[in-house]
């Protein structure tokens, strides 16, 4: 029996090595591919002769986070010709007023500071902050973009390119991940974004059509917004980005992928806040895309080659499937790195640390249905909803209560 069982865990583990190893292989093609389009296409190429859209960039902000003033001062300083920003707080005591009294004071004709009443009109932090601002956008098309963001001056016009197809309702970008200062926390972070996100949602991209949006870039267009409901149709919804894309899909309108790579300047305080923030993000892909989710495991080939050489009986061989799994994860980062145009150098000797952490995260965002969005527990339902346990008694049972991350998602 004993060796009937090792026998089948080296299948699995055979399997399971091969098939990550397959997919990083995909994964490497992808982005580079991805790379090739960003320098290839140019938003003023794409639009040609076409008149732009007016835009409206929305940047709902909590708190002031390390960088702040320069990824708000960022979006204020492009060169699209028709735009303007809101810049938002949901309370009249957010610290963070101080810095965006600075950047609207720097750029008066582009910008509006808009300050909430600071109750809670929705569930989702984010959209609360939102409803406040909306009615200052002007734009033909709303963009809203998370405050831990920081853009190039031609952002705008790489975004809005896609819009000159009319069949687009949405537009989207993915990001980078890079280190807001020299501690082990940011770096993780910031390679996770851009080693382990950003490559699988390009080989996501290239196996179905896109559906969903990311919170580093949700541009839509002001008559499709309001007819999916506008942000009460995102308010109770913890993926408020997926809500968006999914909602402008079934509207009948297409999401597009901007030839862009946004920068999320990473900031974490301590490993332990890491590791909340992204049990978060886990449990907030679960929540939305549960039957998928326990493939995520598979984009770890490390791990499992190694896995399979603790059980393997041919060890040569399964030497060898570790070698090969090493060489494929170290030619992923190089390529993401490269693609993206990561300026900050991580040490190679982090790569097992951050898969280890990876691995960890996966497994904890298996189960547990409370998350932690800065200093608010929020619990969410099976399918993604968010809702409070001692005023909904509609609440569907059987949901666990563990911390999650405590900051914004990407």
């Amino acid at each position: 029996m004993r060796a009937d069982l090792r026998g089948s865990a080296e299948k699995l583990t055979l399997a399971a090595a091969l098939a990550s190893i397959g997919y990083t292989a995909f994964a490497v093609t992808r982005m580079r591919a991805f790379g090739r389009r960003m320098h290839r296409d140019t938003a003023t190429g794409e639009l040609g002769d076409t008149a732009r859209p007016s835009v409206t960039v929305l940047k709902p902000v909590h708190g002031v986070e390390p960088g702040l003033e320069e990824n708000l001062r960022s979006f204020c300083a492009q060169e699209y010709p028709a735009y303007d920003v809101v810049l938002g707080v949901h309370r009249a005591d957010d610290p963070a007023l101080e810095v965006i009294g600075r950047v609207a004071a720097a750029f008066p004709d582009r910008t509006t500071v808009a300050v909430g009443d600071g109750v809670a009109r929705f569930r989702n932090p984010k959209i609360a902050n939102l409803a406040g601002m909306l009615a200052h956008a002007r734009g033909d098309v709303l963009l809203i973009a998370d405050a831990d963001m920081r853009v190039t001056p031609d952002y705008l016009d790489a975004v809005v390119a896609p819009f000159a197809d009319p069949r687009v309702g949405a537009v989207t970008a993915i990001y980078r991940g890079e280190a807001a200062d020299d501690t082990l926390a940011s770096a993780l972070g910031a390679m996770w974004i851009t080693e382990q996100f950003a490559p699988s949602a390009l080989v996501a991209c290239a196996l179905q059509p896109l559906a969903h949006a990311f919170g580093a870039t949700m541009a839509v267009r002001r008559d499709v917004f309001d007819a999916i409901g506008g942000l009460s149709a995102l308010g109770d919804r913890l993926a408020d980005d997926h809500a968006l894309g999914k909602l402008v899909s079934e509207h009948g309108r297409t999401v597009a992928l901007a030839a862009y790579a946004v920068e999320n300047v990473v900031a974490e305080r301590s490993v332990r806040a890491l590791l909340q923030h992204e049990v978060r993000w886990a449990r907030t892909i679960r929540s939305v895309r549960p039957a998928s989710y326990p493939g995520i495991v598979l984009t770890y080939p490390v791990p499992l080659s190694l896995l399979h050489l603790a059980v393997a009986r041919r060890k040569k061989r399964a030497f060898a499937l570790a070698l090969a799994a090493v060489l494929a994860r170290l030619a992923l980062r190089a390529t993401a790195r490269r693609a993206l145009g990561t300026r900050k150098r991580t040490a190679m000797r982090l790569v097992p640390l951050r898969d280890a952490l990876g691995i960890a995260v996966w497994a904890l965002g298996l189960f547990g249905s409370a998350v932690r969005w800065r200093d608010a527990e929020l619990h969410v339902t099976a399918r993604g909803d968010l809702f409070t346990p001692s005023s909904d008694s509609t609440a569907p049972r059987g949901n666990l209560s563990a911390p999650s991350g405590d900051s914004e998602a990407p």
